[in-house]
Formats: C-alpha cells, structure tokens, sequence
C-alpha cells in the first residue's frame, strides 16, 4: 500500500503547494488610497476598479472593502491629554433660526476648545466667509487673553485647499494669519472625527445646554448671551474627563498661552486694481474715483462689511461704502475738484507734440495776434499806413 511505501522510507508525503493570487491584488494598493480620500460604497470602488481594467468579480471587492474598514475601524486610539497652552481645536456647528419673516434660516457657531482646560470660545455668525472665520480667531484670543501653540481644524475650504502626498495644503491666508499669531494650523486626516473630538462633543453641549429653547432674535443678541453662558455656565462647569472645573482649570493654562499681538491682522479681503485714465478703479461692478495723481498706478483695496478702502503703498487714499446695486460710480467730489485747480496735470493734458509745425504752435499756445503782433514796434504800423494812403 502507499502508506506502507512512506513508512519504508521515513518520509511523510509531500504536497505541491498553489500559489493562487486573487484577481483583485494588483489593485489594492490603489482601493487603499481611494479609501484613504473619500468614505466610497464597495459599488463605487468596483466601477473605479474596472475602469483600471479589473476583470474580476464585483464579491470579491466587496469583500476586500469591508476588510478594510473594518480594520480602519478597528485601530485603537490612546486618548491624550495636551500639555497647557499646545492645542486648541476649532470646528463649526450649523443651527436652524426663524427669520422675521418666517423662514428657516441657518446661523452658524465658531467653536474654539483649549485642549488642556477646555475652555471655549464660541461666536454665531450668518456665513463662513473667510473673514468672519479670521475675525472669529482673533475674538477668541481675545477671550482666552492668549494664542495656543497649535489648531487642529478638519479639512474645512478656509483651512485646506487640498491634498498632496496625503499631505494638507493650506491656504495662503491661513498660513500668514498662523504666523503672525505664532501658531501652527494643523489639518486632521480625512473621515477621523475622534481625532479633534475635544471639540466635537462641546458642540452637542451647547445644542443642549445653551441652544435649546433658546429664543433667538439675532446675531448681536446671541452672541452677547453666549458670552454671558460661557462665563456663567460653561466655564463653572466640572468637566467629565479631567474631573475638575474648568476655570480652574484654565487659570493653570492661561500663563502658557502665547501673547497676543500688539497689531492685529487684517482680515479684510484684498485685491489689486489700476487706475483708470479717468480717476477710477472697478470692483465688484462699480466704479471707485481716487485722486487724479494715482491715475495708472496699482493700488490695494480691502473690502470688509459693505465698506472699500483703497490704499497707495501705506497710504489710505479713501474710504467709500459699498453700493447695494451694480453700475454705479462712486466718487469724493473733492478728487475732480483737485483735478480742474492743478496746473502742472493740466498742462500735461494739453501739451503740444514736438512735431507740430511752427506755424501751428502759436495758434494754439496763445493765439496768431499773440504770436505777430505784440512783438512789432509801433513804427512798422506808420510805414504801413503810408503805403495805404499811395
């Protein structure tokens, strides 16, 4: 028998080995890094992969995408508690409002959470515009009376503008607004939400705690009745984590804090423009004048809440308010006034081209009896009137 043979021989039996690879291989790489930028459905990764040229079935990436979110979900984190003054996070929560006129209207909450105290800051506001979202940092460094070293924000516009070797890239503003406050922005990976959790539940307790049942009028009386929840409320509370109250917390973490600027940044937006022959710059559909000297200079406008001002080098030409409606030319009346009384422009304006003939030139510089007849003597007048009368 063939056992016998083997035991004869004091061998076991050998069994050839089969490599089988599964058609899906050669693409997981590229379903990882799909994953890794956006939540897909096993569907969707399915018809990315075929498009690569996956002939395999669609069981098989189904299998192969819950594997590895359920290992994504899986990864343990160690809850970490931040030094004083290193971290604040920022996030923003949405909350639905009855204008007066009876519509559903959202406002939104600017939240900034100190990662060793857990002190906020938190400020309503309409839209999250850029500026407002600056202008909302500078107000909570205010608050806090000092800078944290570092902010953690998810991938919000105003932060990241996108991607690069799954890397953030920030925005421009972002990064000068940093460094002039002396802190580091700092984006949490893409579909992480335990990794700035320290604001995200602070969210869920002002929905709570603050907003619910709250009759809201606008944005000056919410913001003013938050500070006062913040202070009165809030700031008294004992925190469920750290098991201490949070003011007491935060004297321990104020003196970390990094000072705030003497100067503050401007948030304003700005743009260049250049002066027209005519005195004026166009923005936003209007027409600004500026003083006729600047006339085909670049000069800086920054725009903030309804109102334009245009800067030459350091030098603030004008402020104007800006016009509800398009197609409108906005001017200081002093500007063409200063235009018509100087007199090196005007000469500038009217000078003769140095090709005009001479004959010409006097006609239009003071006229031909200007040119001829002032400068004859009297004399040449009575040789001439003898000469009539022969």
């Amino acid at each position: 028998m063939e056992w016998e043979r083997y035991f004869r021989n004091k061998e076991f039996p050998r069994y050839a080995t089969i490599n089988r690879h599964s058609a899906l291989q050669p693409y997981h790489q590229l379903i990882n890094d799909w994953l890794s930028q956006e939540n897909y459905q096993a569907t969707r990764i399915y018809e990315l992969a075929v498009t690569q040229g996956y002939k395999g079935s669609y069981e098989t990436v189904k299998r192969y995408v819950r594997k590895v979110k359920e290992k994504r979900d899986r990864i343990a984190y160690v809850r970490f508690e931040t030094i004083p003054g290193l971290q604040a996070q920022v996030d923003f929560g949405d909350f639905k409002v009855i204008s007066s006129e009876g519509k559903e209207e959202t406002v939104y909450a600017f939240v900034m959470v100190l990662g060793y105290s857990r002190q906020m800051y938190v400020e309503f506001m309409e839209r999250c515009a850029k500026g407002r979202f600056l202008d909302a940092h500078r107000n909570a460094f205010g608050w806090f009376g000092g800078v944290p070293g570092e902010i953690i924000y998810d991938n919000m516009k105003n932060v990241v503008i996108g991607r690069h070797v799954r890397k953030a890239v920030f925005n421009e503003t972002m990064l000068e607004f940093g460094v002039h406050y002396h802190f580091k922005p700092v984006a949490c990976p893409p579909y992480s939400p335990w990794y700035k959790g320290k604001v995200e539940r602070p969210i869920h307790y002002i929905r709570e705690r603050f907003w619910r049942g709250y009759r809201y009028g606008d944005l000056a009386s919410v913001n003013r009745d938050i500070r006062h929840w913040l202070d009165s409320v809030a700031s008294d509370r004992i925190h469920g984590t750290t098991r201490q109250r949070v003011r007491e917390r935060f004297l321990l973490e104020k003196p970390h804090l990094g000072e705030v600027p003497n100067r503050p940044y401007d948030t304003s937006g700005k743009v260049i423009r250049k002066v027209y022959k005519d005195c004026q710059v166009s923005f936003g559909g209007n027409l600004y004048v500026v003083p006729h000297r600047y006339v085909g200079s670049k000069v800086l406008l920054k725009v903030k809440e309804g109102i334009l001002r245009i800067f030459h080098d350091d030098t603030e030409l004008v402020v104007y308010r800006i016009p509800g409606g398009k197609g409108c030319v906005v001017a200081d009346p002093r500007f063409y006034g200063a235009l018509k009384t100087d007199r090196e422009q005007i000469k500038r304006k009217y000078r003769i081209s140095p090709v005009k003939g001479k004959a010409t030139r006097g006609l239009l510089k003071h006229g031909i009896m200007d040119e001829l007849v002032q400068k004859r003597p009297l004399s040449e007048y009575d040789v001439l009137a003898e000469v009539s009368h022969v």
